[in-house]
């Protein structure tokens, strides 16, 4: 167990990287090249259609800073509360049964709940400036004391 304890940072890393990409991908066509359609899909679930735009920037944003694990936190959180939404006006008509129709953002965003409580591990810009992740939690720190 203690191997795989080591390899939490690595794990962050990855976790980080991989919804980074993820949402990246995601939002960026969703401010660079809008297509009438995505316009037309926002507005059918009632969202107004400049949310494309909302949801591109935060997406795209958000997933670079996943990426290069800066402001992660808020980030991930931030993230995790989008795809939320989505589950809820999006992509939950047949029920709370029908998982298939929600589990790619229901795994986005558990993992970015996750990611917002573990932080983003040493290998990234939050644990350079910020100090965060250092490689003890809190409760470590305090029982030593």
């Amino acid at each position: 167990m203690r191997f795989l304890s080591s390899l939490q940072p690595v794990a962050l890393l990855v976790l980080r990287l991989a919804l980074g990409v993820i949402f990246l991908t995601h939002g960026y066509p969703k401010i660079a090249k809008p297509v009438p359609a995505i316009f037309t899909f926002f507005m059918q679930h009632g969202f107004p259609a400049y949310f494309v735009y909302v949801s591109g920037v935060l997406e795209a944003f958000g997933g670079v800073l996943l990426i290069v694990g800066l402001f992660t936190r808020p980030a991930a959180l931030l993230l995790a509360a989008e795809m939320a939404v989505a589950i809820l006006k999006v992509h939950s008509a047949g029920g709370i049964l029908a998982v298939h129709n929600y589990e790619f953002p229901l795994s986005l965003a558990v993992a970015c709940f996750a990611l917002s409580a573990l932080g983003p591990g040493i290998f990234s810009l939050d644990a350079i400036f910020l100090g965060e992740n250092t490689g003890k939690t809190r409760a470590q720190k305090t029982s030593r004391k």
